[in-house]
């Protein structure tokens, strides 16, 4: 299947509603693309932003391990990150950009609210 193809197929999908979420803090699920096998997604909710809610991949790609839904949130100059737990990097939540290397990112999900519903789309 080709990446056209695979983006022609990927939807909105509720993975969590708001209320499963921990304000200020990331929470973990996991998703199950049609292509590949099941990742696990650090949800971190920031209500008194816009977007609230952001994705991104659990997995810290410095380390390779799943630890980036229980790092710590940080604000500088207006934008959002999350220190891994780790090797204290940040990645930026709206790209998933490590502040520290820039050239090294964690993978993003577009989130949306339907309601009390937290969907991502892939």
């Amino acid at each position: 299947m080709n990446t056209t193809q695979t983006l022609m197929e990927a939807r909105w999908h509720k993975v969590c509603k708001i209320d499963d979420l921990v304000a200020e803090s990331g929470v973990a699920v996991l998703i199950h693309p049609a292509i590949g096998s099941a990742q696990s997604v650090a949800l971190f909710w920031l209500p008194e932003l816009q977007p609230e809610v952001y994705a991104l991949a659990h997995l810290d790609p410095l380390s390779g391990v799943e630890v980036l839904a229980h790092g710590l949130l940080c604000e500088s100059g207006g934008d959002w990150s999350v220190a891994s737990p780790l090797y204290k990097h940040h990645y930026r939540l709206t790209d998933g950009v490590c502040l520290e290397q820039p050239g090294i990112k964690a993978q993003t999900w577009p989130v949306k609210l339907d309601g009390q519903e937290v969907c991502l789309f892939y």
